[in-house]
């Protein structure tokens, strides 16, 4: 058996296991402070922190470096259309991340609101094991799903 990553060890301070809470804790009438202790929800706002952090500075280098389109530095027209390609894909890249700490600053908020773990659709308390996997998520598994199923009928 792996050992447990530090993010798990994190969680370790639970009064129960991830598996105990996920089952036992639920229903929107449910304290988010009763379904999860302060240590964990202090890892995983510092999660959280961290992710917002490499968003940040992975703009900032795109910035940097990424945006400047010098013509000088492109001897003829495919050059130009190329390195203008990927200026483009770069940007709707940076549009998904822009999207993602949206998402990182409203679970940020959450967490502040104590209403972190909470599915916004159905209001059942998230599992451990999804917001560790994902702590910005928005959703329980069983809503991301129908959601999922939902957008496949439409395409």
């Amino acid at each position: 058996m792996s050992s447990p990553s530090g993010f798990a060890r994190r969680l370790t301070g639970a009064r129960l296991d991830s598996e105990d809470l996920s089952t036992t804790f639920r229903g929107p009438f449910i304290e988010v402070s009763d379904f999860m202790n302060e240590d964990q929800l202090e890892a995983f706002r510092q999660l959280l922190l961290e992710k917002r952090e490499s968003v940040v500075k992975r703009a900032r280098e795109t910035i940097e470096k990424d945006m400047q389109l010098d013509v000088a530095d492109l001897p003829d027209e495919m050059d130009l259309a190329s390195s203008e390609y990927m200026q483009a894909f770069t940007f709707r890249l940076r549009g998904r991340e822009r999207a993602f700490l949206q998402k990182i600053e409203k679970a940020l908020q959450k967490i502040e609101t104590g209403e972190f773990g909470e599915c916004e659709d159905c209001g059942e308390m998230i599992g451990l094991r999804r917001l560790e996997a994902r702590p910005e998520t928005e959703l329980c598994i069983q809503c991301k799903e129908e959601q999922e199923r939902q957008e496949r009928e439409y395409l």
